[in-house]
């Protein structure tokens, strides 16, 4: 498999204010690490970084220079601002192309089950599965078929096959999906009455009420 080298800066400034200059600059704050590779604080460009995911996939392999010197990594995690939707930081592993790791690869359901078309609802319970292989080898996805799904029918581990060059390491008992029967709409009974409001009284016998006050104060307020 071809790795696709993507430039990166070292960081020696980590402050907070450094770090917003970067991401205004074009950049994304990261990490470089490994079993073998000391915690180094770096920056790549955005854009170049995601034209590069989408070449190599989610666990492809990625060539990261760093100051000359190349590291063959993968990206273990990437943190994304859910309200701005931009990448906020990126962790990129060193691998070793010989020795086999474990990666978590995302399950990808295709088809359409006949229970759903008689009213079932899909549950999927696993997004993700945990392979065994050398880094090369690591899927980019897991794919599914669920199209023999009947309500009540479900999908376990032991079910799927390992590809060639992985393994699938979750217990074989875990479900990926399953069809559940469809959902019983709960009648709300409408002759049910609220609880009365408790009154309490003050020294003097006159009758207080305590939530009356608080709106009328809430009301004062606006």
């Amino acid at each position: 498999m071809m790795s696709t080298v993507l430039d990166a800066n070292t960081r020696e400034n980590l402050q907070r204010s450094e770090t917003r200059s970067l991401r205004l600059q074009g950049y994304v704050p990261a990490v470089l690490y490994g079993k073998e590779t000391k915690s180094t604080p770096v920056a790549v460009p955005s854009i170049e970084f995601i034209k590069t995911l989408r070449e190599v996939g989610r666990n492809g392999i990625i060539e990261l220079e760093v100051s000359g010197k190349k590291h063959k990594v993968i990206v273990h995690d990437m943190q994304v601002d859910p309200i701005k939707d931009h990448l906020v930081h990126i962790d990129f592993f060193e691998v070793d192309l010989k020795s086999e790791m474990e990666a978590e690869v995302a399950v990808n359901l295709v088809g359409e089950s006949p229970g759903e078309k008689d009213g079932g609802v899909l549950s999927p319970l696993l997004y993700n599965v945990t392979v065994s292989a050398l880094p090369a080898d690591i899927p980019e996805e897991i794919t599914v078929d669920i199209s023999d799904l009947q309500i009540g029918d479900s999908i376990q581990v032991a079910d799927l096959s390992s590809g060639e060059g992985y393994k699938i390491t979750n217990e074989p008992e875990e479900t990926v999906v399953t069809i559940l029967p469809p959902d019983q709409e709960v009648v709300e009974d409408d002759t049910e009455t609220e609880e009365p409001e408790l009154v309490e009284t003050d020294d003097s016998g006159q009758e207080s009420n305590e939530s009356g006050s608080e709106e009328e104060d809430a009301s004062k307020e606006e």
